[in-house]
């Protein structure tokens, strides 16, 4: 099986990721992809026929493979890279998806495409709980269909066309049940490397959001505090202007009796006593 396509995406994934992000791509290419075009595919190649059982009933010892072996280890663990690394591909869309836009616009858009912010943030996120997600499945898969993690040296099998309870040998034991080690430790680290990307990037850009929020109120109230002061210069002004006015300007009280009366106030003189109540 031909592996370049995975390697292409991984390593156009590593551009756009973050510091966390790439550790990840390492631990994919080299502890993942590499072991299993290495090491894995040679220790699972002949498992079918490797499998034996202390009777030569014809179709028994298929029947017991396909019961204790429904799907190989070897195939489950390819499977599980090709998932876990194609939520990758939503990033790279997304970027590209971007770049095209600024080129059929012919205008800067983005201060950078591969940056992580906004949409490309939502995806970025996305990626990251699927890739999550998917490990979590596959390692829960890995444990129903083998009953754990170990492999057993010898299998009791009395399914038809069994005679009766035959006892069936599986090769290489301890080398194969190192490897499923090693694959669900691999796993798991990348599930800690996932979530540990997902919280930094939330609490990275929940900072952001909160410091321009304060920065933006705080500007607002200083804005406002700006305008009060000029309101407040200008008021003795229009005091002044009102002192300064013409000698006399009608002015319309109403007492207490609700008679509407017609002072003339004069600069500096204040109207008569009976009129000071009513104003």
């Amino acid at each position: 099986m031909s592996w370049g396509f995975l390697r292409d995406l991984l390593s156009g994934v590593n551009k756009y990721s973050t510091g966390i992000g790439r550790i990840w791509v390492a631990v994919v290419f080299i502890f993942r992809l590499l072991i299993y075009i290495a090491a894995a595919e040679n220790i699972w190649k002949y498992e079918h026929d490797e499998f034996e059982c202390n009777i030569k009933q014809p179709g028994c010892e298929n029947v017991c493979f396909d019961h204790f072996f429904p799907i190989s280890h070897i195939r489950l663990w390819a499977l599980q890279l090709i998932m876990v690394s194609t939520p990758s591909l939503l990033v790279v869309f997304h970027v590209a998806y971007r770049e095209n836009r600024e080129k059929h616009h012919n205008q800067k858009l983005y201060k950078s495409p591969g940056e992580i912010d906004g949409g490309l943030l939502c995806t970025y996120l996305i990626s990251l709980i699927l890739k999550t997600g998917f490990e979590i499945v596959f390692l829960v898969l890995f444990y129903k269909l083998y009953n754990g993690f170990k492999v057993p040296r010898l299998v009791k099998c009395d399914i038809r066309p069994c005679p009766n309870t035959v006892d069936c040998y599986i090769s290489k034991p301890t080398e194969k049940m190192i490897f499923i080690c090693f694959l669900v430790a691999t796993s798991c680290l990348c599930i800690v490397l996932n979530l540990s990307e997902l919280s930094y990037l939330i609490f990275k850009y929940s900072i952001k959001c909160y410091l321009k929020r304060y920065i933006k109120k705080h500007q607002g109230s200083k804005s406002d505090c700006h305008k009060s002061e000029i309101v407040g210069h200008r008021r003795p002004a229009a005091a002044g202007q009102f002192h300064n006015s013409s000698p006399s300007s009608p002015l319309n009280v109403e007492d207490k009796c609700g008679k509407k009366l017609l002072v003339d106030l004069k600069e500096g003189q204040r109207p008569p006593s009976r009129y000071t109540s009513c104003i």
